[in-house]
């Protein structure tokens, strides 16, 4: 099973694709916490546990239609999390009077369509990707860099899960080894340095971030590929040394520049502006 974030409206909704039976499982904490606009993921955890006890009471099908996979966390673990296909979560859906009822009941609807064009023509996941960074306000320059990155992230994680590399709790521990050895900090650090929760690091660096993220990750798989290292304990290896060479890379680049490559920023939208209290009339 793959874990492939996607958003609605900006809100970072956790899914997993299971090849072997096609289907999209999502979050269902992360939709409930959309329909019902709460800022807080704990409140809208606790809404939906409220909501699944009262319709296992009058004995909904659609709460023993959901399953339980493990999904990664704002902290950065994995956590038993209840998911539901898109068809049962439309039924979900009509369970909680929300404004956004309608509009996430069409996103839901286009998950599987979209699924049947990109297995046809893969391509069109790429464009789709273009598009929503794009509406984003990324620039071309970004986008492509973002797109040679994640190519260079498959390969490795390709190359991880035929050297015995268990997907989940390992992929994160040599993805952190890599990104701590050329940042200095780790990638949940850096996640808080940029202020993100359940966003995604990558799509939030920088370009010059991105680069060294793939220089890194590249480094890391070509050496592991030169000593056919198998197992954890090689690959911890050659993670380190993988990214020890973006490090040295981007110290040479910041001792000729004096700008950091490691950056707080961020592409989160603004938060809203508070209005003026309302000044009391003169008597």
């Amino acid at each position: 099973m793959k874990i492939l974030p996607t958003q609605f409206d900006g809100q970072d909704i956790r899914r997993v694709y299971d090849e072997a039976t096609d289907t999209w499982w999502f979050s269902v904490v992360d939709v409930v916490q959309v329909l019902t606009q709460q800022a807080d993921f704990q409140t809208a955890r606790k809404y939906w546990n409220q909501l699944k006890r009262r319709l296992e009471k009058e004995g909904s099908q659609s709460v023993t239609a959901c399953h339980r996979l493990k999904l990664p966390a704002a902290d950065g673990k994995r956590y038993l999390t209840d998911v539901a296909t898109a068809a049962t979560l439309l039924r979900l859906v009509q369970s909680v009077p929300s404004p956004k009822a309608e509009p996430i009941k069409l996103w839901l609807a286009k998950v599987g369509y979209e699924r049947m064009q990109e297995m046809s023509d893969p391509a069109l996941s790429l464009d789709r990707a273009r598009q929503t960074w794009q509406q984003h306000g990324r620039s071309d320059k970004w986008i492509q860099q973002r797109m040679t990155g994640q190519e260079t992230r498959n390969k490795l994680t390709d190359y991880w899960r035929e050297h015995d590399i268990k997907e989940g709790a390992e992929f994160a521990m040599l993805t952190n080894i890599i990104h701590q050895e050329w940042t200095g900090i780790s990638v949940q650090n850096h996640k808080k340095a940029k202020g993100l929760k359940s966003q995604n690091l990558r799509d939030h660096m920088t370009e010059a971030e991105l680069i060294f993220t793939a220089l890194a990750e590249l480094s890391t798989r070509q050496i592991a590929e030169n000593t056919d290292a198998t197992g954890l304990t090689a690959n911890k290896v050659a993670a380190q040394a993988g990214g020890g060479i973006a490090k040295r890379a981007r110290l040479q680049l910041e001792s000729q520049t004096g700008r950091r490559v490691v950056s707080g920023d961020n592409y989160l939208a603004p938060p809203p502006l508070k209005k003026a209290p309302k000044l009391p009339r003169k008597a």
